[in-house]
Order: structure tokens, then C-alpha cells, then sequence
């Protein structure tokens, strides 16, 4: 005969849910079932399993297998999940998820247009270079954001230069946007003026590069 299940046993299954996740999802830009997605793989977290497949947290959402590895990409571009690597003590290496950008965006102070502006930076680094960004990639604008505070105006100003000078790659726009902290650029304006000037400067020496070898190439014509 199944034993039945007392109050202090459905208590003791109960998951604590942040207040704040339920009242704030939206201005983070996440959807109902982004927010469902979430509590499964927090549920999953809790029971000890840290890195479920998108097939088991399907099966507990009413979306297939497909849209919710979808889902769990866009969860990481906006930075609302990460995956971590984990070692035990046998120097065995694992993955696990985290929500600690998700917490730090729930409980710092940070301005509903600030996170938006964020959230857009993925989008249109896909759309100048015309493809999805890769894990990687993604990796490398949340160490701008987070790691190294730079503003997303600023990131989206390094591409837009990129775009500019035919450069457009992740390489590039990371020596610029270093070399903007180096000069303490902090604002769009500071960064097109140096922009503008390296423009100039660059195609002054193209100039006078092509002056010297047409000069030398008539004067080879002349005889001289």
C-alpha cells in the first residue's frame, strides 16, 4: 500500500523562486517560456543534475527538443545563462549551468534601457556580419560587458568602424576597442574623432606613398 504524502513531504519538494525573476523577466527582454525554461533547468540544478540535455528539459516544456536548445542560445546571447567548466577532485573537467548573470541583472541597479541595449548588441552583431555568432563569440562580448565594464555604445561604435574600414572581425574590434580604454575614450563622439584622424592619417600616407612611386615611375619614363 503507497504510503501517503504528508504536508511536511510536499513542503520539503517545494523550490523557492525569486520574487524578482516573476516581476522583472519582461524588462530583461525573456519571454513566458523563457521564463519556464529557467525554473526547469533551476528544478534540475536543485536535484543535483547541473547540465541537462535540451531533450530532458523538454520533455518537462511544451516545445520540442529543437526550439529549446534554441531557446537556451538566445538565453546565453543575452547573457541570462552561462556554462561553466567544473573539475572534481580527480582533475576530471565538467560542464555545468549557472545563472549568475541572471542573478546579477535581477538584484544590481541597472536601467531597463541599459539592458535592452545589451540585449540588442548580439542582434546586430548577427546582422553586420550576416550570420549567427558563435559560443565563442558571444563569450567575447560578454567579457566587454562584464569583465571589462566597456558600454555597449562604445562596442556598437567599434563595429560600426569595423564595418567602415572593411575590417569586420572579432580580432579587430577587440584591439579597438582596448586601444579606445588605453586613451580613456568614453563617449561615441571621443571615438569617432580618433577614428577619423587614424582615417586620415592613413590615407595621407597611401597619398604620399603613391605620389613618391608615380614620380619615380615618370621620371624612369623621362629617362632621368
Amino acid at each position: 500500500m503507497r504510503k501517503k504524502q504528508t504536508i511536511e513531504d510536499i513542503l520539503l519538494t517545494q523550490m523557492t523562486i525569486p520574487e524578482k525573476l516573476l516581476t522583472s523577466y519582461t524588462s530583461l527582454g525573456l519571454s513566458e517560456v523563457d521564463v519556464m525554461l529557467i525554473l526547469q533547468i533551476y528544478r534540475f540544478m536543485q536535484n543535483g543534475k547541473d547540465f541537462p540535455t535540451p531533450k530532458e528539459i523538454a520533455d518537462h516544456l511544451t516545445i520540442g527538443e529543437q526550439d529549446c536548445a534554441a531557446s537556451l542560445k538566445k538565453l546565453i546571447q543575452k547573457n541570462i545563462l552561462e556554462i561553466k567548466e567544473l573539475k572534481n577532485k580527480n582533475n576530471q573537467l565538467s560542464e555545468a549551468y549557472s545563472f549568475e548573470p541572471l542573478w546579477e541583472k535581477l538584484f544590481t541597479e541597472e536601467t531597463p534601457s541599459q539592458k535592452q541595449e545589451e540585449g540588442d548588441l548580439f542582434l546586430l552583431f548577427e546582422q553586420e556580419f550576416g550570420r549567427p555568432i558563435s559560443p565563442f563569440e558571444i563569450e567575447t562580448i560578454n567579457v566587454w560587458l562584464d569583465e571589462d565594464k566597456m558600454q555597449p555604445h562604445l562596442i556598437k561604435a567599434a563595429l560600426r568602424e569595423a564595418v567602415l574600414m572593411g575590417k569586420l572581425n572579432f580580432k579587430y574590434i577587440d584591439r579597438m576597442l582596448r586601444e579606445w580604454q588605453k586613451k580613456g575614450i568614453r563617449s561615441v563622439k571621443q571615438a569617432k574623432e580618433v577614428s577619423r584622424s587614424f582615417r586620415t592619417d592613413n590615407a595621407k600616407k597611401e597619398y604620399q606613398k603613391e605620389e613618391r612611386d608615380t614620380s619615380v615611375y615618370f621620371n624612369w619614363l623621362k629617362g632621368e
